[in-house]
């Protein structure tokens, strides 16, 4: 992916890389044909953490990558910190690149006194100093508002749907959706596959959190190989359980997609012993070698990261990297 930038005199790029997940904030600059920006980062012994980047950034057009994975609350607040210290230091445009979001699905209230968490992030990045969000697959679409900026909401359903072609495209296919609540993502993917569509009817107690059952297939899946897409994958829970209820209607094979990787205890050992003959995940969130097994494809988010950055620092469109 050479010369994406068009580096002119007046305008500097500089990427910048949390302690997170910083092999994925490395490929980015990598495709950007540039170098993360040098950056001292530690925590004190009372856990405050501490960040001064090691060049100036004055006038620059900075990009600050930091993937929330656990400890979520700590990667959340050094990316704060960093936005901050680009705000002081002068830096003249700061885009927030979060490949995932925390706290996205705290993103309304379904008992009386809850928080809207995901809002709270938004204004958070805001007083820090952001002046653009970036991120991959929301868990609702709706967070793009609780932002008070520009959001490109970029979509993993390219690359994800490239690699199911390759590998699934001569068979008949069915596109599954866990619940009723994501059908309109399934949906894109049935457009895209040219697949039919089914989903999976489930109920969720709103006292037990991670925890919900899956009852029954609504759609056509027999002797298919049904396409079980979500935004993320965390307990593994509720998308193991919709794969053996669509196995139990007499679907040929079942492939877990999700974009998001979080994979909270018991997750991996769920997904091994799922009936599912692949599940494939991108690299928004790290994954380290006890959480790989042999049924993970892990895709690279890295290729668009890069092109949508490319496009933000050169005022161009972002909408443009998802029309066919």
């Amino acid at each position: 992916m050479s010369n994406l930038l068009k580096k002119t005199p007046t305008k500097t790029i500089m990427i910048f890389s949390g302690r997170a997940h910083p092999t994925l904030a490395q490929e980015v600059a990598e495709l950007l044909e540039t170098e993360l920006i040098p950056t001292t980062a530690y925590d004190f012994a009372n856990g405050e953490i501490y960040v001064r980047f090691d060049k100036s950034v004055r006038g620059c057009d900075a990009f600050v990558i930091q993937s929330h994975t656990a400890p979520i609350n700590d990667a959340i607040m050094e990316q704060l910190i960093m936005v901050d210290a680009l705000k002081r230091a002068s830096a003249k445009r700061i885009t927030v690149i979060l490949p995932f979001y925390g706290y996205a699905r705290q993103d309304k209230k379904h008992l009386g006194r809850e928080p809207i968490s995901a809002r709270l992030m938004a204004d958070l990045f805001l007083t820090a100093g952001a002046d653009r969000l970036m991120t991959v697959d929301l868990h609702t679409a709706q967070i793009q508002g609780f932002f008070d900026g520009p959001v490109d909401h970029l979509l993993a359903m390219p690359i994800l749907t490239r690699h199911v072609r390759k590998r699934y495209g001569k068979r008949d296919l069915a596109v599954v959706s866990p619940d009723a609540g994501r059908i309109k993502v399934a949906e894109a993917w049935a457009n895209q596959l040219r697949a039919p569509l089914a989903f999976i009817h489930k109920t969720r107690d709103p006292n037990k959190p991670n925890e919900s059952k899956a009852n029954r297939v609504v759609g056509e899946v027999e002797g298919r190989t049904c396409i079980l897409v979500d935004d993320l994958i965390d307990t593994g829970g509720t998308i193991v359980q919709a794969a053996e209820a669509i196995m139990d209607a007499g679907a040929e094979d079942v492939v877990i997609v999700a974009t998001h990787a979080v994979f909270s205890d018991p997750a991996v050992d769920r997904l091994k012993n799922s009936p599912a003959c692949e599940i494939v995940v991108t690299n928004t969130l790290p994954l380290d070698d006890s959480k790989r097994f042999d049924k993970l494809t892990v895709l690279s988010i890295a290729p668009l990261l890069a092109q949508a950055t490319a496009a933000v620092f050169e005022d161009g469109s972002v909408t443009s990297l998802f029309n066919d």
